[in-house]
């Protein structure tokens, strides 16, 4: 039965017995398993392997190359199939050895590297496609492990195969199996490629000693550069795929600086004895030899300086990856001719003096003395001098830095191995260096090695003072303590300022400066950059998880509203906006009441107050569950590349000053207005139309329709958040509006007590910076507008928050708030509006457009023109006597461009809504006096 299914070794050379092994492979592998199934599957492992297999496919079936190469794919997966079969079929029985997952794969390994010595010698490029799909395979299966190999039931293809590849690179057909390897690394995908490498280097064995610049150590690093140039050839920026997935690997990965050498010397070392010299060779393939060398090596050194500088790899990497980057940059440097206009450039770059400022900058000395090594070196190198000093001593990474210099006088490539069998012992004495290149050729620095001394020594004579030998330093004075105390860059090792995980722990990070600088700024700004990176996220998380967040509210609302940006901490304002915001939509019975109470204090700078209504605003919609929209026109169209900043700093300025409570009140009083010109459009007399016509904002481009604007939801969470309209009047627009009317009396009443006064003694409340001011009282009433335009749904809406908010936005429109505009109102005929903002108007006007719009959704007008009909007829009346003098022409205060046509436009909506409410209800109006 077994000659069936595995021919043995007397049908083994005939063509036909290949076949039979690949069907029944095929067939074995299809079936559920036996034991004597499991028994030719051991059998055909052993005598079929898969460089047989492939003769099989290839060289003995005279079929298509397609077809061919369907069968070897089929064959190939059914041959890398056996262990994990065998596996599921045995169970927690003994597997056979030789079916073993590590076993088997790692003979296959072998056999895989034999079909790649057998096809170097056919110089066939169809030969390679097969073996990239083997390679492939194998990648998906682990046989390439990305790590050093740490168990021995782990297979690795690298790690049997070495020994083996590093035998044939010595033998007489080495070019040809070099070439092969190259090509077959060419052709394989990115990803595959990359893994193979990886698992290629890390299957390099690493130096015992990665600092030792004894002889014998460079010959074990040029032997590893030369095994590993075998096998991937010449590595150059023009092998496109091939250099990026190496320099991501010698970028990404940890290695160290014994490391750092093999892969300088396998990029750019010769096999000769020396390095080409930019005099030395005149033959014109030397020449061009040498261009793509030094070429090759630039393109690497300003790689590698881009990451050595990066300023997160120098502020979060590990002292081991400092060491390792600055080797492998130093390293390669030494491989350009001394003071040559490459190694000049690299000195003055701008990532190398931006590097060296960061590093000389960091706490750590040992990580700073990285830096420090290879500005001095690299200087040298140029002609330059540089010296820091404060080299010598057994702490901070200096013996590290000494032996660093060490190894730079010579070079791992320039060692001779040409008289050093592979098998000799590279550790005796008898090993001699290699012709060292001439002065002509890099005009390098000679190399000098130390020896031993033997015999006498003048020094042995000498006999030292008769004392205790002591191991201990001396003990540091007191004001030397002191010193240390005080200055933080000393304190390397301190502690981190720990995550706040309650709401308490919050509070007394926010509150711990109370919103000034101390004289511990550093740990200080550590609290509140902690404090607000986490905010936001434990506020949300703390909602509707006992009385925590309603018991801490008021404290994080006095610390995060006084809050200023003392250490101009990045995302300052917009990470504290989201905190506010969290509060008041979590816990808006607590937050929203300490908010208004925050923003009539006079303590607050105009920004404080804007990000106490923001906060207000952006709260109440995100309980109401109504989005924010995005502006409809790219900032960036409105500026002129002249007048921008650098980029950085013109997204930092752009993102901190960008209105959302402006953009908001637009939003929802221009679809105010186009649902009133829609609803209108067929039954509004000519008279109206052609008023119409000349109010409204002409359209340059073609609208957006509305399920094109982009919106930002508001955030989401486990917990359902309080419905708006429960909590809108109470604790938001009645207290609201209140403390508007009583900071209103109490600012009118000092007023007029130094009214009196003359020039500066004078108190005026719209001064710079205070609520009244147009700045903040706009805002105030577009706020107010929002909030009431949130609460249509609530139970009070019409009795309550309708009629308050009109009060509220005729009394601020049409009367005078302060007596900085009483005394511009000189005019009879200006009616007392030419000394309001149109800032002022405008947003009085929206507010007033948003109530009246409610009020006929809900209710057609009728509560609001029965009840309240004093009070709609006094807005008609104040609208209408705005924008006529508006037709006349007559200016205000702060109008033209943009908030002239925003206050037509308002106005005009008002007085079309106020029609509509006199044209349905004027008969029952007509008997209320």
């Amino acid at each position: 039965m077994d000659q069936y299914f595995c021919p043995d070794n007397f049908s083994f050379a005939h063509s036909s017995s290949g076949d039979v092994a690949i069907m029944a492979y095929s067939t074995i592998t299809s079936q559920p398993l036996t034991n004597y199934a499991i028994h030719l599957l051991a059998r055909l492992a052993h005598e079929y392997p898969v460089d047989r297999l492939y003769l099989a496919v290839f060289t003995a079936n005279p079929s298509d190359s397609s077809v061919r190469m369907l069968a070897w794919e089929d064959c190939v997966r059914s041959v890398l199939s056996v262990p994990a079969k065998v596996s599921n079929a045995i169970g927690t029985g003994q597997v056979p050895t030789q079916l073993e997952q590590c076993t088997y794969y790692n003979n296959v390994s072998v056999r895989t590297e034999r079909l790649i010595f057998i096809l170097s010698n056919e110089g066939d490029r169809d030969v390679v496609s097969p073996v990239t799909y083997l390679l492939s395979k194998l990648v998906n299966l682990g046989v390439f492990p990305l790590l050093q190999r740490i168990s021995e039931f782990q297979p690795s293809f690298f790690q049997v195969t070495l020994p083996i590849i590093c035998s044939r690179m010595t033998s007489t057909s080495a070019s040809s199996y070099t070439a092969i390897w190259s090509s077959l690394l060419s052709d394989l995908p990115a990803l595959t490629l990359r893994s193979i490498l990886t698992s290629l280097l890390a299957a390099t064995p690493p130096l015992k000693h990665p600092m030792d610049a004894k002889i014998s150590q460079r010959i074990i690093v040029k032997r590893a550069a030369g095994l590993l140039r075998g096998i991937t050839g010449q590595v150059t920026p023009e092998r496109e795929g091939v250099w990026e997935a190496v320099m991501g690997i010698i970028l990404s990965k940890d290695w160290d600086e014994g490391y750092a050498r093999i892969f300088v010397c396998w990029l750019f070392g010769s096999f000769r004895g020396h390095l080409p010299s930019e005099k030395g060779y005149n033959h014109p393939t030397d020449n061009i030899f040498l261009l793509i060398r030094i070429t090759a090596l630039e393109v690497f050194i300003n790689q590698v300086l881009t990451a050595w500088s990066l300023p997160d790899h120098i502020k979060h990497s590990l002292l081991s990856r400092h060491r390792y980057m600055t080797s492998i940059l130093i390293v390669a440097i030494s491989y350009l001719p001394p003071s040559s206009p490459r190694i000049t450039s690299i000195s003055l770059s701008p990532l190398f003096i931006s590097g060296i400022g960061l590093y000389v900058g960091h706490l750590d000395p040992s990580v700073r003395r990285c830096g420090m090594l290879a500005a001095e070196v690299i200087a040298q190198r140029a002609g330059k001098k540089l010296d820091f000093g404060d080299w010598d001593g057994e702490d901070s990474g200096k013996p590290w830095a000494r032996d660093l210099r060490l190894l730079l006088e010579r070079r791992d490539g320039d060692v001779n191995v040409e008289n050093v069998m592979p098998k000799d012992d590279v550790e005796s004495s008898g090993i001699e260096e290699g012709p060292a290149p001439s002065d002509e050729a890099f005009d390098r620095v000679r190399t000098t090695f130390r020896e031993t001394s033997s015999g006498y020594d003048s020094d042995d004579s000498l006999t030292g003072y008769a004392s205790t030998s002591s191991s201990r330093s001396a003990s540091p004075t007191p004001s030397d303590l002191h010193a240390i105390e005080n200055d933080p860059s000393l304190i390397v090792g301190a502690k981190g300022v720990p995550r706040p995980m309650y709401l308490a722990q919050l509070g007394d990070l926010l509150r711990s400066t109370g919103g000034l600088k101390s004289s511990n700024e550093p740990h200080d700004a550590d609290k509140v950059e902690m404090a607000i990176n986490y905010a936001e996220e434990l506020i949300r998380k703390k909602r509707g998880y006992g009385t925590e967040l309603d018991e801490n509210a008021v404290n994080l609302v006095y610390g995060l509203l006084g809050l200023q940006n003392n250490y101009e901490l990045e995302g300052f304002e917009e990470k504290r906006q989201g905190a506010l915001n969290a509060l008041v939509a979590c816990a808006p019975r607590k937050a929203a009441l300490t908010l208004i109470e925050e923003f009539f204090k006079n303590q607050y700078s105009t920004s404080q107050r804007y990000v106490a209504l923001n906060s207000l605003a952006l709260g109440a919609r995100e309980m109401a569950s109504l989005p924010i929209p995005r502006p409809k026109v790219d900032p960036d169209r409105l500026t002129f590349p002249s007048k921008q900043l650098p980029t950085p700093l013109h997204q930092r300025y752009l993102e901190g000053e960008r209105q959302v409570i402006p953009l908001i009140t637009d939003s929802i009083s221009s679809h105010v207005i186009d649902k009133e010109k829609d609803a209108s459009i067929d039954k509004a007399p000519d008279i109206i139309r052609e008023r119409r016509l000349r109010i409204s904002k002409v359209s340059k481009i073609t609208p957006v329709s509305a399920g094109a604007l982009s919106v930002i939801s508001p955030s989401m969470s486990l917990q359902k958040l309080t419905p708006f309209i429960e909590v809108a009047t109470e604790y938001f627009i009645a207290p609201l509006i209140n403390q508007f009317w009583l900071f209103l009396r109490d600012e009118r009443t000092r007023e007029e007590r130094t009214a009196h006064h003359q020039g500066r003694q004078q108190y005026h409340g719209a001064g710079s910076g205070l609520i009244l001011n147009p700045v903040v009282l706009s805002h105030f009433l577009r706020t107010v507008a929002i909030l009431v335009h949130a609460a249509q749904n609530a139970p009070e809406w019409m009795a309550v928050v309708a009629p308050d908010a009109l009060e509220l936005a005729v009394t601020i429109g049409a009367r005078p708030v302060s007596r900085i505009e009483t005394d511009i109102e000189d005019d009879e005929e200006s009616g007392g509006q030419r000394g309001k903002e149109a800032s002022v108007l405008t947003a009085a006007l929206e507010l007033v457009l948003i109530v009246l719009d409610g009020c006929l959704e809900t209710d057609g007008g009728r509560v609001l023109s029965l009840e309240y009909t004093t009070l709609l007829l006094s807005v008609g009346e104040w609208a209408g006597g705005l924008f006529a003098q508006l037709e006349k022409g007559i200016k205000v205060q702060g109008s033209g461009g943009i908030h002239e046509t925003k206050l037509r436009r308002a106005a005009a909506g008002v007085l079309l809504k106020i029609d509509e409410f006199t044209s349905k209800w004027r008969r029952s109006m007509l008997d209320v006096r």
